[in-house]
């Protein structure tokens, strides 16, 4: 509104300036929209390929696809899920024990200073009906989670994994969860959506 009024203000030269700042606004507006789905629809397509390679357990060559590459990772494994979790999700667990958990941290980069770090858990279960049911229960947001190696552990500053961009499936008596978050630089909403999506293909180490 003030800016409207400067530029009315200096009469016909104002209202020429404001329909040429309107053609402008627009236009930088259409061309926004239009290099933002061009993004999106190349991040789509990458992630088809980041898919087949997941699957095939080469994280590597899925990062790759992605238009990423692999920088660090490492990798735990554990019997006590409980000690690993926390909020209504260890309360699940107490009740019903896992049988195993694979815990992996992956760190990802780009040539443009982007950095991801995508967390993966595996949790095996006695009964395809308990992974299921801890499936159904952990999908909720604000249920808890388990806590996802430290980035520390990298070499790393510490990440708050915030499942903001997480994904999980279910393999027989197995719940894979994956989670992504930035690190450093902007690699976009959409792009740690894709990673948690690849990332919970990979096979259990």
């Amino acid at each position: 509104m003030a800016i409207a009024g400067v530029l009315i203000a200096g009469g016909g030269v104002g209202a020429g300036g404001i329909g040429a700042a309107g053609s402008l606004s627009s236009g930088a507006s259409s061309a926004g929209s239009a290099v933002e789905s061009a993004a999106l629809r190349n991040i789509s397509a990458r992630k088809v390929d980041g898919k087949k390679a997941a699957k095939s357990g080469n994280a590597r060559t899925a990062w790759q696809r992605m238009g990423m590459r692999e920088l660090r990772q490492s990798a735990q494994q554990q019997v006590n899920c409980v000690a690993h979790s926390f909020g209504r999700v260890r309360e699940f667990l107490v009740r019903t024990p896992c049988k195993s958990l694979d815990r992996k941290i992956f760190a990802v980069g780009d040539d443009k200073g982007n950095v991801a770090v995508i967390s993966v858990a595996w949790l095996g279960f006695r009964t395809a009906a308990h992974a299921q049911d801890f499936k159904r229960l952990i999908d909720v947001h604000g249920s808890g989670d388990i806590t996802p190696l430290a980035s520390g552990v990298l070499g790393m500053a510490d990440i708050r994994f915030t499942a903001n961009h997480y994904d999980s499936r279910i393999a027989g008596s197995t719940v894979v969860l994956a989670e992504a978050e930035a690190a450093t630089g902007h690699p976009g909403a959409e792009l740690l959506d894709s990673l948690a999506e690849v990332a919970v293909l990979l096979p259990r180490p």
